[in-house]
C-alpha cells in the first residue's frame, strides 16, 4: 500500500476523482480559476521573496512584472471566455447524411501532469494550470528542484485554495521529476531543456500519454537592413531590454542578433547606452538578476573560455563592471567573430551573453536561420512590409515579435509553443483549453434518414445509388 502522501497515491487520488466527476460544469472550473488567482494575489510578497532567494537575487518587480501579471492574465482570461470554449461546436454534414447533425464537445481529459521549470516557476506552473482547470482536469504539478524555496512556498499555500483531490503539488530532485514522467497520466506537459524533452517523451511513451513539450533553443533577432539611424537605436533597445530580464534566463530572450554588416561598433554603443540606462549601477542594483546556481554560472563562463580560446571578443555591454563569482552576477556581454562550432552558437544560452553576426543581405539572413534547429521565437525589426512578409513567410518559428521582443508570449489569444527541437504542441487561451481537452465527436441521426438503403443484401438500388455516390 503506497504511503497516502507518495506521488503513486497523489496521482491516484488526482485520477479517481476525475473518474468521479468526468466532466465537470463551467461553475466548478470558475471556481477553481478563481482559486488559483486569489492563491497568487494572497501571496505576492511571499512568492517574491520566495523566487529571490532561489536566484540569489531576483527584483520583486521583475518577478510582478514576468510571473504574477501573466500569470493573472491568463487565468482571468480564460476565465472570461471559459463559456464560449466548453459550448459545442456545430459541424457541417455531408448531404448524403442529412438531415442528421454534427458537433464537437470538448471534454476534460481526466488528470494531467505539469512540469515546471527553474526560470519563470510562478508563470511557467500557473499558466498551462489556468489552461488546465478551465478544460475541466485535475493536476499534478512537478516544481523544480533549482527553486526550492519557491517550490515549498507554492505546494504549502495550493493545499489552502484547493482540495487535495483537484490539485497537488510535488517537490522533489530528478529522481522524482522522472518517476513523475513514468505516471500514467491523461496528458503531460513538460517546459525546459530539448534534451530533458527526450527524456520525458520516452517515459511518457511507455503509457502512451500525450505530450506538450516546450522547449527552447537559439531564437534570433535579425536588425533589418536599411533602418534610420533612430529605427535602429530602438531596435537595439527592445533586443537588450529583451536580453536583460531575468539576466537571460528566458526560453524566449534573444539568443543572438543578426545585423547588416559594419553596424557592429553601432550596436555596441547603442547596447552600452540602453545598459547604463536600465542599470546604472549593475553591480549593485536590485533591478538585475544573479544566475540561478553555481552550475549555469560555470556552464556561462565555459561558453566564455571557449570562445576567448577561438578567437572571439567579448565586449563587456557595462563597461567597468566585474563578473562576481560569489554572487553569481554577471554583466551582459557581445560576443563578436564567433564561430559556428562553438558551443554558444550551438546551444542556448539562457544567460546575459549575446553574440552579434553581421550578414550580407537578407537572403542572407534567411537562408542562416533556415539552416539551423526551428526556433522558439524570432524577432525581426523593420519598417518595410515586403521585408517583414519576407521574413514571416519563409522562415518557420514557435513563435514572432515584429519590432519588439518577448512580447507574443504574453497575448492571451494566440498559442504559445515551439517547433521540431523547439517543442511540440501548445497551449495558452483556447489553443490551451484544446490542448487539455477530449475533442468528442458527435454525430446525430435523423429520425428520416436514407442510410438504410446502403445495407445487405446489395442488389439494383444499392448498385444505382453507389454509382451516383461515387460520380
Amino acid at each position: 500500500m503506497p504511503h497516502p502522501d507518495s506521488l503513486a497515491s497523489r496521482f491516484a487520488r488526482l485520477q479517481r476523482a476525475a473518474r468521479g466527476d468526468p466532466n465537470p460544469d463551467r461553475a466548478v472550473r470558475e471556481r477553481r480559476l478563481r482559486a488559483l488567482d486569489r492563491l497568487l494575489l494572497d501571496n505576492e510578497p511571499a512568492i517574491a521573496d520566495a523566487v529571490r532567494q532561489d536566484f540569489g537575487h531576483r527584483s520583486p518587480a521583475e518577478t510582478r512584472l514576468l510571473e504574477l501579471f501573466p500569470s493573472h492574465a491568463a487565468i482571468r482570461h480564460a476565465s472570461r471566455h471559459l463559456r464560449r470554449w466548453m459550448r459545442p461546436q456545430a459541424r457541417s454534414v455531408s448531404l448524403w447524411f442529412q438531415p442528421g447533425r454534427a458537433e464537437l464537445r470538448y471534454q476534460p481529459l481526466g488528470a494531467v501532469g505539469i512540469i515546471v521549470p527553474w526560470n519563470y516557476p510562478i508563470f511557467l506552473a500557473a499558466a498551462p494550470l489556468a489552461a488546465a482547470l478551465a478544460a475541466g482536469n485535475r493536476a499534478l504539478v512537478k516544481m523544480s528542484e533549482l527553486t526550492p524555496a519557491t517550490a515549498a512556498l507554492f505546494a504549502e499555500r495550493v493545499g489552502q485554495y484547493f482540495a487535495d483531490d483537484e490539485l497537488s503539488v510535488v517537490e522533489g530532485d530528478v529522481g522524482v521529476a522522472q518517476e513523475f514522467s513514468r505516471l500514467p497520466f491523461d496528458h503531460l506537459l513538460f517546459t525546459g531543456s530539448t534534451a530533458v524533452g527526450r527524456q520525458v517523451m520516452r517515459a511518457a511513451s511507455d503509457n502512451l500519454t500525450p505530450v506538450t513539450l516546450e522547449l527552447g533553443g537559439k531564437s534570433p533577432a535579425i536588425i533589418g537592413p536599411d533602418l534610420s539611424t533612430a529605427q535602429f537605436a530602438h531596435a537595439v533597445e527592445r533586443i537588450i531590454v529583451g536580453k536583460s530580464m531575468n539576466a537571460g534566463q528566458t526560453c524566449i530572450a534573444p539568443d543572438y542578433v543578426l545585423l547588416p554588416a559594419g553596424q557592429e561598433q553601432a550596436f555596441i554603443d547603442v547596447a552600452r547606452r540602453v545598459v547604463g540606462d536600465c542599470y546604472p549601477d549593475i553591480e549593485r542594483t536590485a533591478d538585475y538578476s544573479t544566475i540561478v546556481d553555481q552550475r549555469q554560472y560555470a556552464r556561462l563562463c565555459a561558453y566564455l573560455d571557449e570562445a576567448r580560446a577561438a578567437g572571439a571578443r567579448v565586449v563587456d555591454l557595462a563597461p567597468g563592471a566585474v563578473a562576481d563569482p560569489a554572487a553569481r552576477r554577471l554583466p551582459p556581454l557581445a560576443l563578436l567573430d564567433a564561430g559556428d562550432e562553438l558551443r554558444v552558437m550551438q546551444e542556448e544560452i539562457f544567460g546575459p551573453l549575446l553574440p552579434l553576426r553581421p550578414y550580407r543581405d537578407l537572403d542572407a539572413a534567411i537562408a542562416f536561420i533556415n539552416s539551423r534547429p526551428r526556433p522558439l521565437a524570432l524577432y525581426y525589426f523593420d519598417r518595410a512590409p515586403a521585408n517583414i512578409e519576407r521574413v514571416l513567410n519563409e522562415t518557420v518559428a514557435g513563435g514572432v515579435t515584429i519590432n519588439d521582443t518577448i512580447l507574443h508570449i504574453a497575448q492571451d489569444d494566440l498559442p504559445f509553443g515551439g517547433v521540431g527541437p523547439s517543442g511540440m504542441g501548445c497551449y495558452h487561451g483556447f489553443e490551451g483549453f484544446q490542448t487539455f481537452s477530449a475533442r468528442k465527436a458527435v454525430f446525430r441521426q435523423s429520425r428520416l434518414s436514407a442510410i438504410g438503403l446502403f445495407k445487405p443484401p446489395y442488389g439494383a438500388v444499392f448498385e444505382r445509388l453507389t454509382r451516383i455516390l461515387l460520380r
